[in-house]
């Protein structure tokens, strides 16, 4: 099943998609990176993936359609991590009291500079976000909010992107909660190598899966 869900704040009403697989047993918010929407084919592709593992989806606009146009020409809100961390938190209370979601365990899927928002979110609502995955992201950019973060983060770079694996590799150092970072063999940033998108989607897959589903069966009742 996938309805429209609105993300809606005090500055903008930003579309959504969300699904809803019969047999949901989790739901995984996406935060899309730079210059990007909820109608990128990489998110949409493991996305799919996520559903096929119990896992609800929602894809959503970060930016209102005015500021997508301002961002083509300036580049600028897409770098914007406070307000991009805003709406991701909107997204992640709206979910937690949603008729289709609401009690299911929360997670979070960042790519670009959208890792960083769902760090920062993750940081903001330790409550309801039970784990983050970061596509060739930019966590770094989280800044001390790293340091706050409680639930277990993957963070999954491509080999051959170099510049982004060191910065993975020291916002980590900065990490407290549990964490680990996934090396996809001959890979570059956008993960276009045949074989490598399906990789990430795997990854994340196992992190969602056992971090939002496993953990909820081994809860107490």
């Amino acid at each position: 099943m996938t309805v429209p869900f609105d993300v809606t704040t005090e500055t903008a009403a930003l579309a959504g998609d969300l699904t809803v697989p019969a047999d949901a047993r989790g739901v995984v918010a996406f935060a899309h990176g730079s210059g990007s929407s909820r109608h990128s084919p990489r998110n949409i592709a493991v996305a799919k993936t996520l559903q096929d593992n119990q896992l609800a989806t929602l894809l959503f606009d970060l930016l209102s359609s005015d500021e997508e146009e301002l961002d083509r020409q300036t580049a600028r809100l897409r770098f914007d991590i406070d307000l991009l961390t805003a709406r991701l938190v909107t997204a992640v209370d709206q979910l937690s009291k949603g008729e289709h979601t609401r009690g299911l365990p929360i997670g979070l899927f960042g790519a670009s500079t959208g890792a960083a928002a769902a760090l920062a979110a993750a940081a903001r609502r330790p409550d309801l976000v039970q784990a983050v995955v970061s596509r060739g992201g930019r966590p770094d950019l989280a800044g001390d909010a790293l340091e706050d973060v409680r639930a277990p983060v993957l963070l999954v770079v491509g080999e051959r992107d170099r510049q982004v694996l060191t910065l993975n590799e020291q916002a980590a150092r900065r990490l407290r909660a549990p964490h680990e970072i996934q090396v996809v063999s001959g890979a570059t940033h956008l993960f276009e190598e045949p074989g490598a998108l399906q990789r990430v989607a795997e990854l994340a897959g196992d992190w969602l899966r056992t971090y939002l589903t496993e953990r909820q069966d081994a809860s107490p009742s």
